[in-house]
């Protein structure tokens, strides 16, 4: 079975900081995109739509709430969390952080399993809450490139969830109920 992927962004100016989160990312099933500054992360963001953002704020140029604030106001890619990978741990940064619209805020050194765990919750929370365009007849759902699934296909895709089949009571009684086989189980 083909499972979706998650693509992560880390956006970072220190090249070695990159190659860690890189590895780490892939090591742990995650895609990787790489991007060296704002800019680079923002054309990046318009081109693949990653799963998740990880975002340093001490950046030339352009800084991390920049960044993050320049995402949440553009329609398209708001959905998209983001965490905040950053040295500054007072409060005020931590507190601006949420207010330009991160998701969380993880200071450095961080801890490995940790930063893993939040990065998958946060991949799982934008799944759950994600818009889902659902056919008002047969019940498709048009995944992101515009394709009709089924909806256990889609969800099967797009998570880690398995689905088993088998048919409740009412579907029983509309396929069979006319059945004389049917009619003698009941």
């Amino acid at each position: 079975m083909n499972r979706h992927k998650s693509l992560i962004l880390a956006v970072d100016d220190k090249p070695h900081n990159l190659q860690f989160l890189g590895k780490l990312l892939s090591d742990n099933g995650y895609e990787v995109g790489m991007a060296q500054n704002g800019q680079q992360a923002l054309n990046f963001v318009k081109k693949n739509k990653p799963d998740l953002i990880l975002l340093d704020i001490m950046m030339p140029d352009m800084d991390g709430y920049e960044v993050c604030e320049k995402l949440k106001s553009d329609f398209s890619v708001r959905h998209i969390p983001v965490i905040f990978l950053t040295a500054r741990s007072d409060t005020a940064e931590v507190v601006k952080g949420f207010d330009v619209g991160g998701s969380d805020y993880v200071t450095k050194p961080f801890n490995t399993p940790e930063l893993l765990a939040r990065i998958r919750t946060q991949v799982e929370l934008k799944i759950l809450k994600g818009l889902l365009p659902i056919c008002s007849k047969c019940k498709k759902i048009r995944d992101d490139e515009g394709f009709w699934k089924q909806v256990d296909q889609y969800i099967e895709e797009h998570s880690l969830v398995t689905f088993t089949h088998g048919i409740c009571p009412d579907c029983l009684t509309e396929l069979y109920g006319e059945k004389d086989w049917f009619k003698k189980k009941k």
